[in-house]
Parts: C-alpha cells; sequence; structure tokens
C-alpha cells in the first residue's frame, strides 16, 4: 500500500462523501487527506480500522510479554498448569 496512489484534497472528499466512502469499504484502503497541499489526515474503513485495533493489542501484548521475560517475572509451564487446574477443579 502507497498512500502516494490514493490522495486526494478535501474539495474532492467534501464534493463526493458518498463515493469516498463506497471506495473505502470496497477497496479496504486509506485514503490521504490533504489541505493546502499538505498532508491533514487519513480515512480508513471501519473494519480496516477495527482490524489494525486488534494487532495493536496483540503487539503490545507481546512487548509486555517480552518486558516481563527480560525482568525475569516468569514461572515455569508446569507450576502454570498445576495452579490453573487446581483453580478449575475448586470452581
Amino acid at each position: 500500500m502507497h498512500f502516494s496512489t490514493q490522495v486526494k484534497p478535501i474539495s474532492y472528499l467534501k464534493a463526493n462523501a458518498a463515493e469516498v466512502l463506497a471506495q473505502l469499504t470496497a477497496n479496504r484502503e486509506p485514503l490521504l487527506i490533504t489541505q493546502n497541499g499538505e498532508a491533514k489526515a487519513v480515512l480508513q474503513d471501519v473494519a480496516s480500522y477495527e482490524q489494525a485495533q486488534e494487532t495493536l493489542a496483540l503487539l503490545k501484548v507481546l512487548a509486555l510479554g517480552n518486558q516481563d521475560l527480560a525482568a525475569g517475572r516468569v514461572k515455569p509451564v508446569a507450576q502454570v498448569l498445576t495452579r490453573l487446574r487446581a483453580k478449575r477443579a475448586a470452581a
């Protein structure tokens, strides 16, 4: 994906909002909006936005896991499984 292929001025968005939204949904490619020749915003369909947010959340979980690993905040798998099984049996 190259933003250079999906660049429109804000005047185009104002005049063609419904068409722009339909294209965003169909193509699932973001659209860079310019104002006075400068990039000002990126429009994206909802499904792509949600997917990006889920990806970011997973990356954050991985980063936190790596921090725990580096800090030595880890336990052996066998110990964790024993604790989880005990909790399940008690419930």
